[in-house]
């Protein structure tokens, strides 16, 4: 008997609603409905239009009622540390930043000057970044204290929209574990740091574990949408949480996972936190993961280099495809420029063609000159930092990474894939693209008892999509590159 589900799958790019359909132990994809996912100016910050996404999400499931299609639950996935104040009547009290507005900078040094590096690693376990919610919150507290005192509470991007859709107040784990405010060893809320930053309790919503079901949709959705009988469950609403548990994996501790995009989230799955001096050291991470398992990974910038590089060339009058970017790539000179994609020039938007240019003289390498120089040195410099994060993951664990199973949409480029299983020396397994979404909709599907754990969920994996492999070359001038790659990674 065929089982539908609904992915309301959120990037930072893009949104789509996918429809799955479970028969016989195989998952097939349907794209029922994309759009943009825009950011606002508004005075001088960055937000989230999010009441047009959910509009847009309701236009999905407006399509899918339309033929008349049997869907058991949808569920909400996004990126993580982003949030939404409501309350008091009122579903939503102001327009969400986005973690690239740049009003957190001077919240997440005071932090690491007050309560310290130390103390909030040890109750977070959660990477340093200045866009993390706990630095959000800061500001928020600091720039906008009426909102916070008028509020009932902030909720992730996904946790808000399901909350819109099924009426339930509440935070996933998942997705509750990219604020720095939750302690993945006791699985809630720190109580420590909320005390220590002057936040008030209050705000936090109640914790609920990765497929827990919400209710029904809500009667006026239900009505506007014409799709009657849904429920509304919280998967693992933090889309990197969902795509980690659709690797089709085996249940060996030999291969590290690869989430490609506008991010790259490369890591291991652990069965319990990594919380030490030497975790904090290399700016490690401990997020959530379904069924109580740690990601234990690295937030390294991904393709949002290459992204902004194409909307910077689009400005000046010219328009790129990522394929045409590709073969163009292929065709240029091998390791000519490298970059270090982690430098924080590369992480703010900005004319970014220009900020390479700017790195390539400093560094005494040759300047980019088109499209092809551009994008071969970004994936390259990619490649080479997923090297480097490896080796960093190999010595914190113990574990020897034999294969690196790449998902997401930046699994689409071959090139980048070659040049990661030439740069590391593994074999590279790269698919599915639409990991988010298949993890969203079998957590759904172990929700609804159609399926019994991680194991099953994988197993369906493997056997429902088309894995591409990729085997190291062998080329010498890889290593001679890693060593350069060092050496500008350093600085020098």
């Amino acid at each position: 008997m065929m089982t539908h589900y609904l992915a309301c799958d959120l990037g930072a790019e893009s949104g789509r609603v996918m429809l799955g359909s479970l028969e016989a132990g195989r998952l097939t994809l349907e794209e029922i409905h994309r759009f943009p996912n825009i950011t606002i100016r508004l005075g001088n910050s960055i937000r989230w239009d999010i009441l047009r996404t959910f509009d847009e999400l309701k236009k999905g499931l407006s399509l899918v009622a339309g033929r008349g299609i049997p869907v058991t639950s949808l569920s909400v996935d996004s990126w993580g540390v982003d949030y939404v104040w409501s309350g008091l009547g009122q579903e939503l009290l102001a327009a969400p930043y986005t973690y690239r507005d740049p009003r957190t900078d001077a919240p997440f040094a005071r932090a690491l000057d007050t309560v310290g590096r130390e103390k909030i690693f040890s109750e977070s376990g959660l990477q340093f970044m200045a866009l993390n919610t706990l630095y959000q919150l800061m500001s928020d507290l600091e720039q906008s204290p009426e909102l916070v005192r008028h509020s009932e509470g902030f909720l992730c991007i996904a946790d808000y929209l399901n909350f819109l859709f099924s009426g339930i107040r509440v935070a996933e784990e998942s997705l509750a574990s990219t604020t720095q405010i939750y302690n993945p060893t006791r699985r809630a809320w720190s109580e420590e740091l909320i005390a220590a930053f002057g936040l008030p309790k209050s705000a936090f919503p109640s914790l609920v574990p990765s497929g827990t079901v919400l209710g029904p949709l809500t009667e006026s959705v239900a009505e506007e949408t014409g799709l009657l009988g849904c429920r509304v469950v919280a998967t693992c609403s933090h889309d990197t949480g969902a795509a980690v548990a659709a690797v089709p994996a085996g249940e060996e501790n030999d291969w590290a996972y690869l989430s490609s995009g506008t991010w790259s989230l490369i890591g291991v799955e652990l069965p319990a936190p990594l919380i030490n001096a030497e975790t904090l050291a290399a700016n490690f991470t401990n997020e959530g993961g379904f069924g109580g398992t740690t990601r234990f990974l690295k937030n390294i910038v991904g393709l949002w280099i290459l992204q902004e590089c194409r909307r910077d060339w689009e400005k000046a009058g010219t328009t790129w495809d990522y394929a045409e970017l590709n073969r163009l790539a292929a065709e240029a000179t091998p390791l000519r420029t490298l970059i270090n994609p982690d430098d924080p020039r590369f992480l703010k938007p900005g004319d970014m063609p220009e900020k390479i240019r700017t790195f390539a003289r400093e560094t005494g390498q040759p300047v980019p000159e088109s499209p092809g120089q551009f994008t071969r040195g970004i994936l390259e410099s990619l490649a080479l930092l997923y090297r480097h994060t490896l080796t960093d993951i190999e010595q914190l664990t113990g574990r020897t990474i034999q294969k690196i199973h790449i998902v997401g949409g930046g699994s689409q480029s071959r090139l980048l894939n070659q040049f990661a299983a030439d740069a590391t020396g593994r074999t590279v397994l790269a698919g599915p693209v639409e990991a988010t979404a298949i993890g969203n909709i079998l957590v759904q599907a172990i929700a609804d008892g159609k399926l019994s754990d991680l194991t099953e969920l994988r197993r369906t994996v493997a056997r429902s999509v088309t894995v591409e492999s990729f085997s190291p070359s062998g080329c010498p001038d890889w290593e001679s590159a890693f060593a350069r790659f060092e050496t500008v990674r350093a600085g020098k």
